[in-house]
């Protein structure tokens, strides 16, 4: 075959999967609509709004009224007398942050009761008796003044952006990829194109280059979205954006042709799809940071290619990092992708 006729047939191939995608609505809806819909579930969460108040519940007794006025002074605790067993489940349960025992004597020390493992809880503590610190007369040796601020790019909304769009990177080209290999092979689909003089190569590089255009419109979206309904900011250049983008997708796209190489079933696919995705859904910096975890488990965390790809976004669009500087993580997602594709070409079955 010339080459004019391969590349022919390699457009015809393109073709083809991009019809199967328009003709498939829950591809459309998983692609496009559900990431919308995460967003504007993000920009009703996140919209602004004063700072929450920390919930204190006082227990009864001889100084609680003193405590309950000097917390109601406070502004940023909202302060409840409540009995001994209802304040230990409210606590329990998250509904209130710390639970104040007050002293007997005016002299006798105050009791906080509260959750150090819970970040909320911590501030908490800090709040009710910095308020009732002050009550009691105290005199702060050094003079302080707060300046609040609420800059786009610190929030956690603009942390939990570039890591959603990451992730939809991640499941669209594996899924994308993938699922619909295992389902040409079920349908007998691959068993008909081994009959024509097209070369595996051919087949599974239209398979991961109609996934890569998909990007544009995805990745748009998302964060065209996040930044007019969330202020979420996009620091970086466009072109810097969409090539970590183009990276990752072409990353995921050969990771869902190796996985899929060889299933024959869609519950083998489903199954091995869970299993590589798994562990970078939880590891890999979407929800959380890295920095999260045992310092000895995060070099593994760190040569996660999703990982690689979050933090490029992040840096790209919250610092305004320059490709150049991200150079080391762009190279970790080609190691995966072409090592990838290649395990995937070398073990690929028609049937």
């Amino acid at each position: 075959m010339s080459d004019r006729a391969r590349a022919r047939a390699f457009l015809a191939l393109c073709l083809a999967r991009f019809r199967e995608y328009y003709r498939e609505p829950e591809v459309l809806f998983w692609g496009f609509v559900f990431p919308l819909l995460l967003s504007g579930a993000l920009a009703v969460a996140f919209r602004e709004r004063p700072p929450e108040p920390s919930r204190a519940l006082v227990l009864p007794g001889p100084g609680a009224p003193r405590v309950l006025a000097a917390l109601r002074e406070a502004p940023l605790v909202r302060a409840e007398e409540a009995g001994a067993d209802e304040a230990a489940q409210a606590l329990r349960m998250g509904r209130a942050d710390v639970v104040v025992a007050p002293p007997a004597e005016p002299s006798g020390s105050v009791e906080y009761r509260f959750d150090p493992s819970r970040p909320e809880s911590g501030i908490a503590r800090a709040r009710v008796d910095d308020a009732l610190q002050r009550a009691a007369g105290r005199a702060d040796p050094v003079r302080s003044h707060d300046v609040p601020t609420g800059e786009p790019g610190g929030r956690y909304v603009d942390f939990l952006v570039p890591g959603l769009v990451g992730m939809n990177l991640m499941s669209a080209g594996m899924w994308g990829v993938g699922y619909s290999l295992v389902d040409m092979r079920i349908k007998k689909l691959l068993r008909r194109l081994l009959a024509t003089p097209m070369r595996p190569a051919d087949f599974m590089a239209a398979q991961m280059a109609t996934r890569v255009a998909f990007t544009f419109l995805e990745v748009g979206a998302l964060l065209g979205f996040a930044w007019a309904a969330l202020g979420v900011p996009v620091r970086g250049s466009l072109g810097a954006v969409v090539t970590v983008a183009l990276a990752g997708a072409l990353c995921f796209a050969g990771l869902g042709l190796a996985v899929a190489c060889r299933a024959r079933k869609i519950e083998t696919v489903s199954g091995l799809m869970n299993l590589v995705q798994m562990p970078m859904f939880v590891g890999s910096g979407v929800f959380f940071a890295v920095e999260r975890f045992p310092a000895g488990v995060q070099p593994f965390l760190r040569a996660l290619p999703l990982t690689a790809l979050n933090d490029a976004l992040r840096a790209v669009t919250l610092e305004g990092a320059d490709l150049a500087s991200q150079g080391g993580r762009l190279l970790l997602l080609a190691a995966w992708g072409g090592v990838s594709f290649a395990l995937g070409l070398r073990l690929f079955r028609w049937s």
